[in-house]
């Protein structure tokens, strides 16, 4: 698993004045956490609308991208994760995760809405559910990169949800690429909110901040996905749409009502 203590003093805190790029203003008040993402592979597939609808919580509109929607699973690992004017700490701050994931708006403020969040440290698991009421789970994770890419292995431990897993090998290709405003790649990944809904249908916002996403081309190899069926997504036979980034640094704000 990949951890280093190294990495974890290095938050560029800078990111909050490169405001140019941002589709609406920062919020307001003070930002509460960061987090520091890396290799991270964005494998996006087309899904049925009307049944990715059913998914969906009321009070949450699918964002679309030229009458399509898209479900995208997302392995990464993480440094920096730290509440504000709290030092990072190996072990507690550095640990891997597994998004599941599609496109909403709320208001139409575009956003993430999360499927399932799979991490390997069980600490940040219990945090992440409580404040930010985000479905989180406890993963067997194994995150190793070198020169020929990323090796990635993520089995779902939690007894509170289905059984899912991920393995993958995967590596970016050809030159990084800033995605243009209007691409598809614009619309998968720069993105600056995330919604949730409690059990009441309360909606919730909770915002964040990053520099613009630089993308590289990937290819993978992908041995093993039930990520999406555990969501209830049954995904199509076509190839996924890859991308890497190799880092993102993001700072976030309180969850707030809409």
């Amino acid at each position: 698993m990949v951890q280093s203590a190294e990495v974890l003093s290095d938050f560029p805190s800078g990111i909050v004045t490169q405001v140019s790029h941002r589709p609406w203003p920062l919020p307001d008040g003070r930002w509460i956490m960061t987090q520091t993402w890396h290799d991270l592979l964005f494998a996006h597939w087309p899904v049925a609308v009307d049944h990715l609808r059913t998914l969906v919580p009321p009070g949450l509109e699918l964002d679309l991208f030229e009458r399509e929607a898209w479900l995208g699973i997302v392995p990464f690992h993480m440094t920096n994760v730290a509440p504000r004017g709290t030092p990072a700490l190996p072990w507690i701050s550095a640990f891997p995760e597994l998004n599941v994931r599609t496109y909403v708006h709320a208001g139409g403020t575009p956003g993430i809405y999360f499927f399932s969040l799979d991490a390997a440290n069980a600490v940040a698991v219990t945090i992440a559910r409580a404040l930010f009421r985000l479905p989180y789970y406890t993963a067997s994770m194994h995150v190793a990169s070198d020169d020929d890419g990323v090796t990635y292995r993520s089995h779902r431990t939690a007894r509170d949800g289905p059984a899912a897993a991920f393995c993958a090998q995967y590596r970016p290709v050809g030159d990084g690429f800033s995605p243009p405003p209007g691409s598809l790649e614009y619309f998968l990944t720069e993105r600056y909110c995330l919604y949730t809904v409690d059990e009441r249908f309360t909606r919730r916002r909770l915002e964040i901040h990053h520099p613009p996403w630089l993308l590289q081309r990937a290819e993978a190899s992908i041995d093993e996905n039930t990520m999406a069926d555990a969501a209830g997504v049954r995904l199509p036979s076509t190839p996924p749409l890859l991308h890497f980034a190799k880092r993102q640094d993001m700072v976030a704000w309180p969850l707030r009502h809409l």
